[in-house]
C-alpha cells in the first residue's frame, strides 16, 4: 500500500513485476492494482515556443496515498513479507505492506 503520493512510471511497475514474478515462480499469484494509463509529453530541447504540444515519452499511474499497488496470494507470512519488501525496494514511495483479513479489512504486518 502506497504511503506517500507519486506518479509510478511504467517501468517502475515492470521492475517490482519481474522481482515478484522471479520470487513467487509457480507457488503464488499475483495481481497488478495499477495501470499506466496517463501520458507525459515533453518537447525536444532546444525548440522554439509553439507549435503544438510535444510527443509522449513516457506513461505514468497516479498514485494516492492509501492505493494498493500489489496483491499476491499462496505464500507464508514470512515468505511474502521478504517477497513485497524486494518488490517495494523497487518503488520510488515509501509503503507499507498489509494483510488482508475477511473482505476488505487490511491489517499491517
Amino acid at each position: 500500500m502506497a504511503i506517500e503520493p507519486c506518479w509510478l512510471t511504467a517501468r517502475q511497475i515492470e521492475a517490482s513485476r519481474v522481482v515478484l514474478t522471479k520470487k513467487l515462480r509457480k507457488d503464488g499469484k499475483l495481481w497488478i492494482r495499477v495501470f499506466p494509463d496517463k501520458p507525459v509529453s515533453k518537447k525536444p530541447l532546444e525548440v522554439r515556443m509553439g507549435k503544438g504540444k510535444g510527443a509522449p515519452e513516457f506513461w505514468v499511474a497516479p498514485i494516492k496515498p492509501g492505493r494498493i499497488i500489489f496483491e499476491i496470494e499462496g505464500l507464508s507470512d514470512e515468505a511474502s513479507l521478504a517477497v513485497l519488501k524486494e518488490a517495494s525496494s523497487k518503488l520510488p514511495i515509501r509503503t507499507k505492506i498489509i494483510k488482508r483479513e475477511e473482505g476488505i479489512h487490511y491489517e499491517g504486518i
